[in-house]
């Protein structure tokens, strides 16, 4: 997507050159494998990530560390220090930069250049990874080049102009050296294809193609850049808002059954007999949702809600409208245990309703199946016999639904819960399951930015359920830091024992297993870290993340000894699974030491207290999934975020964040800045090959928009983009085949 670049046959001769035509083997070889760039156009769409100005140095006091870094700076001192009763040398370099200071180490032989070279007072440009020793930072062997003395004078023409870039590097490929190669092929960017409309780019003046990668990659001022990257984000947002305009496009062209419900049938005798009322936003939800079904072509729709608001109940309205009209309706769940939940919950919240088929069952009632890969072949074969005949409106199942041998009468609906836990292959086989194409619904908890549903689900329309309903409780959330303030911890152990005193439960949740499974990568240590005793000189960052089977051993010796523990992971067979999950439904046990595999879906309303050991080690939107689970019933909730990280560190920030708001999308947000947009685009879009480059989700939200809208009119008025070669050909080297496949199903 990065500033789009454009495929094999179309692309004009210069940028489709091999690297190794324009800058040798060894070089390209390189650049193939630690960047996967193979022709001019893939290194002219390396931009840089920042750029150091002559003038002043890049700040070391915000070194990251472990990272591959390029800094400008000067030499404080020097000096070569003998180990080993004098047989080994070592050279230590401390440079600065106004802002902080850094060492240099080099050993054994390698030390003899650099001592030449690097006098106090000469400037040069390291590069290096950034490491720790005796706790300050340092960069090992970096490699260097001068700025001034001997050879500068090339170095610095070299570089001529104020702005030195500084491009993404990897340890065998410096900044430098790929500034030289971008040197080499920058020519060819007089030949580059540009994807905008001409309108478009002059309606908002943006700068020609050409100008801008000649701008982003040797800048003369500041204002270069500016405009560089303007366009260039302009590029990305937009070709991947045409795609997506042009699969919501294709997809408005499908056919579909329009589902309406008659009157008094399932729904109305269901809305009877709900003891409580709808919240505002399921009610608007719900009749988004009941139009984009009348239509006649396929509804995708992607539900949005956080967790407790509601949405299966929104979901099995819809349902219900479905078996209304005649159809019937499949929900698909990513594991047995939520297939089996989502099944229990729906058939008790339609009671009569769901008996269809049996004596005493209500008039207006459907059957309710379940199928998952691990039924007996008897309840099997009936549930497969009730979908083919359609005695069975709803079914319920895990990824067994998609199997060849599974028939429907009239597929109407297909439900998907958590989607991104779902393979592309799977929906697409689903949908082969209708006659014509079924309507789809896309059920998640996570909290996605309005940007982020746009670029990534933007094929999907979003209803979003942002209220919760009457009688949830609110969850009270703390940090609590075991390191600075061990007695927090023994406390948290004693609220949870009032909890259950009280005759609630609780769950203990920890980031491993620690089966023996995981225990070969992980350095020993760390015991009796659940009683708040802490090894002396242990680094938090250091040692291996809690175990559950380790701490709920520890907790049922100490803290907790008395209360009825157990634990649950995902590497227990499916029926121990089950059998810890059941137990502890029916209040047969107090705590649940488990890993995150209670992240989705897990409904137990008597746990109210929810304790997340190394709570740093988890992202912020697992840990607003994970808090989640506590509080669903009528007492309110208590989430302990336990943490050894200090104060001052990222970490604690971002726990604090998390523990300050129960509003999903609000954290959402402070995950995608804490974290780069392309990690967030490269869980939802398997097999894209670039992420993107200089578009930042959150901060381009007008761009994103404005370029979904431009899209969209673009797509309405010429949707095979006849009079638009450049962006066709920009389209497919975003599209290739499988990323083709992928958008769709997103």
């Amino acid at each position: 997507m990065g500033g789009v670049s454009v495929p094999e046959e179309a692309q004009p001769q210069p940028l489709r050159q091999p690297l190794k035509k324009v800058l040798g083997a060894a070089t390209a070889k390189v650049m193939a494998e630690a960047l996967d760039m193979h022709t001019a156009g893939d290194l002219l769409h390396h931009y840089p990530r920042r750029y150091a100005e002559r003038g002043e140095l890049t700040r070391l006091a915000e070194l990251p560390l472990d990272e591959h870094v390029t800094v400008v700076a000067q030499v404080a001192t020097a000096r070569i220090l003998t180990f080993n009763s004098g047989r080994g040398q070592r050279l230590e370099v401390v440079i600065t930069d106004g802002s902080g200071q850094l060492q240099l180490v080099f050993f054994g032989r390698g030390v003899h250049k650099p001592h030449k070279d690097l006098l106090p007072g000469t400037r040069a440009m390291f590069a290096g990874k950034v490491s720790v020793f005796n706790r300050k930072l340092q960069l090992a062997h970096p490699a260097y080049q001068l700025l001034r003395g001997e050879g500068a004078e090339d170095a610095v023409d070299s570089w001529a102009g104020a702005l030195i870039p500084l491009y993404p590097a990897t340890a065998k490929l410096e900044s430098w050296k790929i500034a030289k190669a971008v040197d080499a092929v920058l020519p060819s960017a007089q030949e580059a294809l540009d994807p905008l409309p001409p309108a478009l780019r002059e309606g908002r003046g943006l700068l020609p193609l050409p100008e801008a990668l000649e701008k982003i990659h040797r800048p003369r001022t500041k204002a270069d850049i500016e405009q560089a990257r303007a366009r260039l984000k302009w590029d990305e947002a937009f070709v991947l808002q045409v795609a997506l305009a042009r699969r919501r496009h294709d997809e408005s062209q499908l056919p579909a059954v329009a589902r309406v419900p008659g009157p008094d049938g399932l729904l109305d005798a269901f809305d009877a007999r709900l003891p409580f009322t709808l919240t505002e936003g399921q009610r608007t939800v719900s009749a988004e949702i009941f139009a984009a079904l009348a239509t006649d072509h396929p509804m995708h729709r992607l539900l949005q809600g956080e967790v407790g608001s509601g949405k299966t109940l929104v979901a099995l309205r819809a349902m219900l409208a479905v078996v209304d009209a005649g159809g019937q309706a499949a929900m698909l769940a990513p594991t047995e245990v939520l297939a089996q939940q989502h099944h229990r919950s729906i058939t008790e919240m339609m009671g009569e309703l769901a008996e269809g088929g049996t004596l005493g069952a209500a008039e207006k009632s459907t059957k309710v199946v379940l199928l998952t890969g691990s039924m007996g072949a008897a309840a099997r074969r009936q549930a497969l016999l009730d979908l083919v005949t359609g005695e069975a409106g709803i079914v319920i199942g895990t990824h067994a639904l998609i199997e060849d041998k599974v028939r429907f009468h009239d597929l109407g609906l297909v439900v998907v819960d958590e989607q991104h836990r779902f393979g592309v292959e799977q929906r697409d086989a689903l949908r082969g399951k209708g006659k014509q194409p079924p309507h789809l619904l896309v059920m998640t908890a996570t909290p996605i930015p309005r940007t982020v549903a746009m670029t990534v689900f933007g094929d999907l329309e979003t209803s979003v359920l942002d209220q919760l309903p009457a009688g949830r409780s609110p969850i009270a959330s703390h940090v609590v830091p075991a390191q600075d303030k061990p007695h927090f911890l023994a406390r948290a152990w004693e609220r949870v024992r009032e909890e259950v005193r009280q005759g609630h439960q609780a769950y203990v949740v920890c980031p491993r297993i620690g089966d023996g499974e995981d225990e070969k990568a992980a350095p020993k240590g760390g015991k009796d870290r659940a009683k708040g005793k802490e090894p002396a000189a242990e680094d938090p960052e250091k040692r291996p993340p809690l175990a559950v089977v380790e701490v709920a051993a520890e907790l049922s010796a100490g803290p907790l000894k008395g209360l009825r523990v157990e634990i649950l992971h995902g590497r227990m067979p499916p029926e121990d699974k089950d059998a810890v999950m059941r137990r502890f439904a029916a209040g047969e046990s107090d705590v649940l030491v488990a890993t995150t595999v209670i992240e989705v879906g897990v409904n137990v309303p008597n746990a109210t207290a929810m304790v997340i050991m190394d709570a740093d080690r988890f992202g912020v939107s697992q840990l607003h999934q994970l808090r989640g689970r506590v509080g669903r019933g009528s007492a309110p909730g208590l989430c302990l975020l336990v943490t050894e990280m200090p104060e001052a560190s990222p970490a604690r920030a971002r726990l604090g964040a998390v523990a300050a708001t129960l509003d999903g999308f609000e954290l959402s947000r402070i995950d995608l800045e804490q974290r780069r947009e392309g990690d967030v685009l490269g869980q939802a879009q398997s097999g894209v090959r670039s992420s993107l480059k200089v578009l930042a989700v959150i901060e381009d939200e007008e761009i994103i928009a404005e370029a979904r809208q431009e899209a969209s009119a673009l797509v309405a008025e010429d949707p095979e983009l006849q009079g638009y070669p450049g962006l066709r050909t920009a389209l497919d080297a975003l599209l290739d085949e499988e990323r083709e496949q992928y958008l769709d199903k997103g």
